[in-house]
């Protein structure tokens, strides 16, 4: 996404109106869009470092139509999305997405209560709140309001990772700032690929109280596109590893499946019966 120009979407109407019905379409038919969000949301949980056989709560902020939402699930963690669009989140619903969907404005703080979550993800929505789209609005509040109100529903020792993109170091300077006021610790920004024009994404990452010193952050990505695809799939392979020993299955496993399926009970959904082909790998024929 360019850094400066009116192609933005932040610089063209608020996100209750950028993120309209067609917009939202977007998110379940364009499969650039689907592949680079998932991408990013593996990128942020894996930038939370949550334990390995750990099934977190997590909230994620921006959930829109609830890509990140299912990546989350996937892993094996129960979620909570919030948006400000209607529309985005009418396309979670209608995608049944896996967790619970609340409309609300993050720069009017959050609703929920204190020390709920085992970690926040958020995926290109934070510098939505550096805009001043009405005459109330005024950025460094709405920020501080916004963290203060993270901080509250967050667990301690717990870790917040946005992945944004900042209009310019000014801005990120006012995000970092206004994190620390509201008490947030070990604020600090990660930049994969940082001499990439296309590949570099920037994260900010700030802890709730202290963490687990055995368990730093992992490293950003470097230019070397070997080197991160090495990076990943060694974490990767513990944290299935561990799956496997904690008995919650891999994706698309049996135990994957059926946990999911169980999930979706909890929801009221329809669910087929569990049977012997559950999970058994079909293989392909052709005539």
């Amino acid at each position: 996404m360019p850094s400066t120009s009116k192609s933005r979407p932040e610089n063209q109407a608020p996100p209750e109106i950028y993120y309209n019905e067609s917009e939202a379409e977007k998110y379940t038919t364009n499969t650039r869009v689907m592949k680079v969000q998932a991408e990013l949301t593996s990128r942020v949980i894996e930038l939370l470092n949550l334990p390995a056989d750990m099934s977190g709560y997590l909230l994620d902020i921006g959930s829109g139509s609830g890509l990140s939402m299912d990546v989350a699930a996937d892993e094996g963690h129960v979620i909570v999305g919030m948006d400000i669009s209607s529309a985005m989140l009418d396309v979670a619903i209608e995608r049944e997405v896996e967790g619970d969907c609340a409309l609300g404005d993050m720069g009017q703080g959050l609703p929920f209560r204190a020390g709920t979550f085992d970690g926040v993800i958020s995926v290109s929505a934070l510098q939505w709140l550096c805009n001043a789209d009405k005459r109330s609005h005024h950025p460094p509040k709405r920020l501080l309001r916004f963290f203060t109100t993270l901080y509250s529903c967050m667990r301690q020792g717990t870790r917040a990772v946005f992945q944004l993109y900042p209009q310019d170091p000014k801005q990120m300077e006012l995000i970092s700032k206004q994190a620390v006021r509201a008490g947030f610790m070990n604020v600090a920004v990660v930049v994969d690929f940082p001499n990439s024009t296309k590949a570099k994404k920037i994260f900010l990452s700030m802890t709730c109280g202290d963490v687990d010193l055995n368990r730093p952050m992992p490293s950003a990505l470097g230019e070397a596109s070997t080197s991160g695809k090495r990076e990943q799939a060694v974490y990767m392979r513990a944290r299935t590893s561990a799956m496997r020993k904690s008995g919650k299955g891999v994706k698309n496993s049996r135990e994957w499946i059926i946990a999911k399926k169980e999930r979706n009970k909890r929801q009221n959904k329809e669910v087929r019966e569990n049977t012997r082909f559950t999970g058994r790998k079909r293989k392909t024929r052709f005539n």
